[in-house]
This record gives C-alpha cells, sequence and structure tokens, in this order.
C-alpha cells in the first residue's frame, strides 16, 4: 500500500496515527465508561421509540435484552462514578454484555426455526406474572416463545435481535478496550 500525501508532501497516515494516539490518551477510564453508558441509554431510547411510536411490541425476549442493556449501562456509570476497580468494572459490563449476546443469539434462532418447529405462544407478560409461579414466568422471558419467532423489522438484511446481538458484541469489546487504554497510557 502506497502512503497518501497531503499538499505539502506529507504523509497523511502518520498524522491521523498520532492524532488517534493524542485521542486516546485524553481519555480516562471514566469518560470511557460513561460513553459506554451513553451508548447504552442510546439503545434503550431506540428500543423505546419502536416500541411507543412505532408500536412494536416486545417479545418476553426483547425484555429480556433490555434489562441486559440496563445492567451494562447501571455496570459502565457505577464504574465511571466510582472511578476505581477498572479491571473489574470492565470485566462485569463485558459479561453482561456476553449475557445480553447469549439471549440475542437465542432469539436469532429463534428466528430462524421452521415454522413447525417454533414454540407455542404464550399469553401476555402481564397474565404469565399474575397467574404463574416466578420460575415460570422467568424461564418465559429467558427462553422465548411462539411471538419471538416474529420478525418485525428488517435493517439491511438483519433483524432487531441480530443488530441487538451486534450491539451486545461491540459493548463487551467496548468494556474491555478501556484495559487497553490503560496500558497505552502507561509509561
Amino acid at each position: 500500500m502506497h502512503p497518501v500525501y497531503n499538499s505539502q508532501g506529507f504523509s497523511i497516515f502518520p498524522g491521523i496515527f498520532i492524532m488517534w494516539q493524542t485521542l486516546l490518551s485524553s481519555l480516562t477510564p471514566r469518560l470511557w465508561f460513561f460513553i459506554g453508558f451513553l451508548g447504552c441509554v442510546g439503545l434503550l431510547a431506540f428500543g423505546a421509540y419502536l416500541q411507543f411510536a412505532e408500536e412494536l411490541e416486545p417479545c418476553p425476549l426483547c425484555i429480556s435484552q433490555r434489562l441486559a442493556i440496563l445492567a451494562t449501562g447501571l455496570i459502565l456509570l457505577i464504574g465511571a462514578a466510582h472511578n476505581r476497580a477498572v479491571k473489574a468494572y470492565a470485566f462485569s459490563a463485558a459479561v453482561m454484555a456476553l449475557v445480553g449476546a447469549s439471549l440475542s443469539a437465542r432469539h436469532v434462532w429463534l428466528q430462524h426455526l421452521p415454522p413447525d418447529q417454533v414454540p407455542e405462544c404464550s399469553p401476555g407478560l402481564d397474565y404469565v406474572f399474575q397467574h404463574f409461579p416466578l420460575a415460570d414466568a422467568l424461564r418465559l422471558m429467558l427462553t422465548g416463545t411462539g411471538e419471538c419467532a416474529q420478525i418485525d423489522g428488517v435493517f439491511l438484511g438483519m433483524g432487531i435481535p441480530a443488530w441487538t446481538l451486534v450491539a451486545f458484541v461491540l459493548l463487551a469489546a467496548f468494556s474491555l478496550a478501556v484495559l487497553w487504554l490503560e496500558r497505552i497510557k502507561a509509561p
């Protein structure tokens, strides 16, 4: 690959590298965790938009994924506020994001099942929580039901649960990237 030169004859790539390194060295773990928290807030806001503006009712797995996003965001917010034990908060947020990724992966799997293998639809979650034992309600929320197999929205060939899976993997990587950030800042 040949270097790209600007009008003064200097290579642009070293300049971009230095600018990127300067930007990363100015980020603190507190700011890094807060940016991750804002990403979680954005994901939850988008979910609320889909529910209330676009009138897409969330299925049990969608609600579980939202709770995982909320838990990841809270860990990141506490990490930003506490500003100590960076490794503990980074690993905790990454683990919670990977739990959410597993829920999203199950959701994607349910959406790609043949119609004859899709589980039966359950009554609404309000009814389930009022009339079933808590263990059964939680099982439904974590394993999904027939309504979880319905594909409501597609963007660039992927459904909402697939995009949520991508977001969870990125959140896990972002959470762990603070450890790399700490390492490059160390003298």
